[in-house]
Formats: C-alpha cells, sequence, structure tokens
C-alpha cells in the first residue's frame, strides 16, 4: 500500500478577527450577529472574488483566508478596512465592527479544504499583534509586495511570537494612496515624562481585563498628583492596547523618557500583577516587581496594588534622573540638572554635600528665578545642615523666606509644597503651637500636600515630622510607618526611619528606636542624627558599653561633633535635656 504524504504548498495566508467582540456579544448577542454576518456577506465574499481569494473557514468573530500571491491579500486586506471605515460611518461606537488583519507568506500543510501549519500559525499571531484598523504582515510577505503597490509600510521590529521558534520582523500597513511621511519625534518634556500603557492580560478572562485597565487608570491618575512628572493621558496610552509595542517607538510618538508596562495573570484566587519602569531611548529597565493578592475583592486590590506600584515607581524615577542629570557635562547643566544634583546632594546627608546640595539649587534659581521647586528644596537643605548642626549665619531668615514664597506660588504641586512646608515647620517659631503663625501655614501646605497626592511617602513623612515636633507621637508613628510601607526603596528611607527611631525614642519604646536608628544609620552611614539616636537607645537599654563603641565610631566619622552644637531631634519639653544626658552618659565631649 503505498505511504500517504502530506500535502503542501505556499500560500498567502490572512487571518482577520473582530476587536472586542466578546464584549459587543455581551451587550447585544442578536444585533452583533446581524452585522457579522451582513459583514461576511457584503464585503468579505466579494473582496475574496475580487482578489482571487478562497475563504478557508468563517468563524464567528473572524475569517481565514488563502491567496495565491502575497500582492492580492495584501490589496484585499487594505479594501476590506476602507470598507469597515466607510461601513462604520455614523454608526455607534459600540456597535462598530472594527478588525485586526494578519497576513503571512509560508509553506502550509492542506486537509481537504483546511489548512494547517506554521504559515496558518503565524498569520494569526500578526492578526492578534495588529492594532484596532491596521494590518500587521510578516517580512516574508513585505518582500513580494514591496514597491508593487501604492501602500507605505512602518518596520515594527523583530518579535518573538508566542510558539513560534524564530524572532519575526513585522511591518504595518498604513492605509493610503501617498507613501507613509516619517513620524516626528515629540519634544521632550522639560520635566520627567512617563506613559502608562495598558497592562496584558494573560489569561483572556474578561472580568481580568476590566480591572486591569481600571488598574492603569488609577496608576496613571496617582501618578499625574505628584506635580514633578508630565504623564500621558489614558485615552492616549490606551491606543496601544492590544499591540505589540516597540518601547522606543512609543516613547517617541508619545514624546516620554520613561513607560510603564505589565501584565495580569489570575491563577484560582489570588492574582498576580508585574510591572516594569523602561527607560524609552534605551529600552533599559529601571524597576520592575509583581504584586499578588486574592482576588476576593477585587477593588480593594486594585487600590492597594496601584498604591504599591506608585510608591515604587516615584524613587525609581528620581534615582534614574539624577543619575541622567550627573552624566552630563559640567558646561552644559540647566537649571532641571542642577535641581537634580542638588536633590542628591541632600540624601547624601554630610556637612560637604549639604554646602554642595545649596550651591546647587541657588544656582538653579538663579537662572529661573520662578523655579518654585527649586526653592522649596533649597529651603529643605537649609533645615537639613540646621538639624545636623551645621548650620551658618543667616539660614534659617533665607529658609523661611523661600519656603513661604514656595509655599504661596506652589498651587496644585504637592512636591513644592511638601519640601517647603517641611523646611517651614522646622524653623517656625514653636510658641504658637501647631495653629498659627509658620506652623500653622507648614502644617496646611504638607496636609493639602497629601490631599493632592495621598500615595507620597514623602509627604506622609514629613508630616510625621510635624507630628513628632508637636508631641503627638501615635500620630507621628503613623505617617512613618504608612510612608516605609508605600515605599521600601525611597531614597528618603534614612529619614523616615530616623523620624520613626526618634518618635519611639519619645515614648520609651527603646528596643523599636534602636532597630529604627540603625537602619536609619545603614541608609545613609555618615548622618551623626542617626548614630546619636542609637546611642541613647543603647544607653537606655543598658547597654553602655556599646553606646560608648558607638559614640567612638560617630566621633570618627564627625570629629567636631560636641554636646554644646547638638540639636536634639524633638522639641518636645523634657526630651532634649534627657537626650543630652544620656549622650553624656555614653561619653560624648562636651
Amino acid at each position: 500500500m503505498a505511504e500517504e504524504r502530506t500535502q503542501r504548498r505556499l500560500a498567502a495566508i490572512l487571518a482577520a478577527d473582530v476587536v472586542g467582540y466578546s464584549r459587543m456579544m455581551g451587550v447585544n448577542e442578536a444585533g452583533t450577529l446581524t452585522a457579522l454576518k451582513a459583514w461576511q456577506r457584503d464585503i468579505v465574499q466579494p473582496l475574496m472574488t475580487k482578489h482571487y481569494g478562497r475563504v478557508v473557514k468563517l468563524m464567528g468573530d473572524g475569517v481565514l483566508a488563502e491567496f495565491a500571491s502575497a500582492v492580492n491579500a495584501v490589496e484585499c486586506a487594505v479594501n476590506m478596512q476602507e470598507a469597515m471605515a466607510a461601513a462604520n460611518e455614523g454608526v455607534p461606537e459600540e456597535r462598530k465592527i472594527i478588525l485586526r488583519v494578519g497576513i503571512n507568506l509560508g509553506d502550509v500543510i492542506v486537509e481537504g479544504s483546511d489548512l494547517y501549519g506554521d504559515g496558518v500559525n503565524v498569520a494569526a499571531r500578526l492578526e492578534a499583534m495588529a492594532e484596532p484598523g491596521g494590518i500587521c504582515v510578516s517580512d516574508d510577505a513585505h518582500r513580494q509586495v514591496r514597491d508593487k503597490l501604492d501602500i507605505a509600510f512602518e518596520d515594527a521590529g523583530e518579535h518573538q511570537l508566542k510558539n513560534i521558534a524564530r524572532p519575526l520582523r513585522i511591518f504595518r500597513v498604513r492605509v493610503g494612496t501617498m507613501p507613509l511621511a516619517p513620524q516626528p519625534s515629540l519634544a521632550l518634556p522639560d520635566k520627567p515624562s512617563i506613559a502608562v500603557l495598558p497592562f496584558q492580560n494573560m489569561s483572556g478572562d474578561v472580568e481580568q481585563e476590566y480591572f486591569a485597565d481600571g488598574m492603569v487608570e488609577d496608576i496613571t491618575t496617582a501618578l499625574s498628583r505628584t506635580g514633578w512628572l508630565f504623564v500621558i493621558a489614558r485615552n492616549s496610552s490606551f491606543t496601544y492596547k492590544g499591540r505589540a509595542v516597540d518601547i522606543k517607538q512609543v516613547g517617541r510618538e508619545l514624546g516620554v523618557r520613561y513607560l510603564l508596562e505589565g501584565s495580569i495573570r489570575r491563577a484560582g484566587g489570588r492574582v498576580r500583577i508585574t510591572g516594569q519602569l523602561i527607560e524609552a531611548a534605551t529600552g533599559g529597565h529601571v524597576w520592575a516587581d509583581r504584586f499578588e493578592g486574592a482576588f476576593d475583592d477585587i477593588f480593594e486590590l486594585q487600590d492597594r496594588i496601584t498604591d504599591s506600584v506608585v510608591g515604587a515607581i516615584e524613587p525609581s524615577l528620581r534615582r534614574a534622573e539624577t543619575v541622567r542629570a550627573w552624566a552630563k557635562p559640567t558646561d552644559n547643566l540647566d537649571a532641571y540638572d542642577l535641581y537634580l544634583r542638588g536633590v542628591h546632594q541632600i540624601y547624601v546627608a554630610t556637612h560637604e554635600s549639604l554646602d554642595a546640595a545649596i550651591g546647587f539649587l541657588r544656582n538653579a534659581v538663579t537662572i529661573d528665578p520662578r523655579y518654585e521647586l527649586a526653592k522649596g528644596y533649597l529651603a529643605l537643605a537649609y533645615a537639613i545642615r540646621d538639624a545636623l548642626g551645621w548650620t551658618a549665619p543667616g539660614d534659617r531668615e533665607e529658609a523661611i523666606a523661600l519656603a513661604r514664597g514656595a509655599i504661596g506660588a506652589a498651587d496644585d504641586n504637592p512636591t513644592t509644597l511638601r519640601v517647603a512646608g517641611y523646611a517651614l515647620a522646622y524653623f517656625a517659631d514653636k510658641t504658637a503651637g501647631g495653629s498659627g503663625g509658620d506652623f500653622g501655614t507648614a502644617s496646611a501646605a504638607l496636609n493639602r500636600a497629601l490631599r493632592l497626592h495621598p500615595n507620597s511617602a514623602q509627604a506622609l513623612h514629613s508630616l510625621g515630622f510635624v507630628h513628632m515636633w508637636s508631641g503627638d507621637t501615635e500620630q507621628a508613628i503613623d505617617c512613618f510607618v504608612r510612608a516605609i510601607r508605600i515605599s521600601p526603596r525611597d531614597q528618603e528611607m534614612g529619614y523616615m526611619l530616623h523620624g520613626l527611631g526618634t518618635t519611639y525614642l519619645m515614648c520609651h519604646r527603646n528596643a523599636d528606636a534602636l532597630d529604627a536608628a540603625l537602619g536609619a544609620v545603614e541608609e545613609m552611614p555618615k548622618n551623626g542624627s542617626s548614630r546619636r539616636v542609637v546611642i541613647v537607645a543603647l544607653v537606655r537599654l543598658g547597654r553602655l558599653e556599646e553606646a560608648r563603641e558607638a559614640t567612638a565610631r560617630l566621633l570618627e566619622i564627625v570629629p567636631e561633633s560636641h554636646l554644646a552644637s547638638i540639636k536634639p531631634p524633638s522639641r518636645t519639653p523634657g526630651f532634649a535635656e534627657g537626650f543630652l544626658s544620656d549622650l553624656r552618659v555614653a561619653g560624648y565631649p562636651e
């Protein structure tokens, strides 16, 4: 008996699919079926005849067709999309039939009237990658069609397709009679810019689709509240939904420096969200993480993950922007680069770094006298330098003037309100308590910053210091703990832990104070203030030898330090005396 041989042939395969078919069926099943049958009857069949194609199979929401020529297949796809655009005129948005089309030229296996093999699979993958109303073609199909049709193609680069062994170069067809004009790159804004792309649903579950879209919208809204970021609106970002995107191209098209993308997957009763922050120009990863939670309360989970993502992104963006600024030559610094360098030096927290920070920020304000954010950070640098015992004549007066002016001009910029509010609260005369004068203005500014940006760990911990200075230790601890939870990798973590440790000392929770202060020292090894909290906590725990060793280490780092120059970290009555007395017990020089 002769061995049965597999029949193969080379063919151009067209795969078309209706966007949002499941949603349309859920809204109006009967009307959707009627419209799809009309599309198949009035558009698909006539175009197949016109372009010498054969319908391999019709699905409820799509069509698979075969052509002997790639030119015929692409012409048919272009005519199909044009016909659908015309048919959709005047139709309500929710009832429009919008197609994605993929075309591949490849070897197929023939079984009766049906076709199988990679030639068909690649066409199906290309259809899934096409934008709504668009057409994607493989490299092989593109080589046969280019220069033969008055159609423009856009090179979308190489992509790894699901279950296809080798990466494939993809081209997007632009319907029209004129060649595609090069898309100009949008100029980057004068501050960090980001777009949150639609998250990919890895399971096809419609419920997860709504969840992912809602979370992306919440993340976009939360990031837009930061004030120091330029955030692309949701409607622009969602034009990339369902498409495999080239990160560099999207960055150029949207005019942003950073892109956030992610995916969602449900397994049983739990959901896993992954996210990654990418620098568009290089494709390099700035940050990546994953978050999990129970699906029982989908909205609570959405809020929690949104808070976590935003809290993690902010410090990652700030670090990335600082690295970028320090990479620039010193003869090409503008006000923004000087601001970034100044902020970076604040977090080093040494005498030299704070002097450098003040120099950078002063220059930034000189270049741009209306740079309120730089003024706020300059006031903050004065406050931190004073707190560490390195104050200079005139610092307090200049800081108060800067902070008052920045608060008055800040409008809805929560970052400016936060840094200026903290500095003003630090230097304010506490005799008026928390209700009047500069202290009241500062407290109001910090609370406003937090209302504008509820996910701001920086505003939370700044408000924590205000509560600490007021003696409201319970509120202070709550603010510090929440700030650390929201942004566990924050560049201000050292200050958060320092505030928490100090507040624990005020509550006589000495073991907790020691743990927090040791964490602050790990973050800021040269910060003498946090080391002093460690020393006092050790004394109060009866670990005098360790306290004396800690004092010796501190004096190696800050040899000029002595008791007369120290400003105790809390203004609560009685605290300063006890703090200085415990340092004296540990051998601190007078």
